[in-house]
């Protein structure tokens, strides 16, 4: 019931920027915190950035923060990630997930139960 579309993947040279979109529907996501993840070939998947859906209150991994923003259009349920200063090893599918209350720890994948197809970025030197 619940379907994450994500959409903005591409090609793009080092030094640049991207935005990623999640369209989200089939309930509303005021109880959720919604996230990015990324998995690059032969890879785990790992925590990019997370937003909880009511008060905005954002964490991002290390190796993103001061590059990435996560943001959300509440009345459009779509989910956002600004993605600037682009690195090489930024290069992997994107994928949005989501999960409502309770929730532990956010940067886990297995917490999130809604999971987008995912969006291939990839960042030539």
């Amino acid at each position: 019931q619940v379907q994450l579309v994500e959409s903005g993947g591409g090609l793009v040279q080092a030094g640049g920027s991207l935005r990623l979109s999640c369209a989200a529907s089939g309930r509303t996501f005021s109880d959720h915190v919604m996230a990015w993840f990324r998995q690059a070939p032969g890879k785990e998947r790992v925590f990019v950035a997370r937003i909880t859906w009511s008060g905005g209150n954002t964490y991002y991994a290390t190796a993103v923060k001061g590059r990435f923003t996560i943001s959300r259009d509440n009345a459009k349920n779509t989910l956002y990630l600004q993605m600037n200063s682009l690195k090489p090893e930024d290069t992997a599918v994107y994928y949005c997930a989501a999960v409502r209350t309770p929730w532990r720890d956010t940067t886990n994948d297995k917490e999130y139960g809604y999971w987008g197809q995912g969006t291939q970025v990839t960042v030539s030197s």
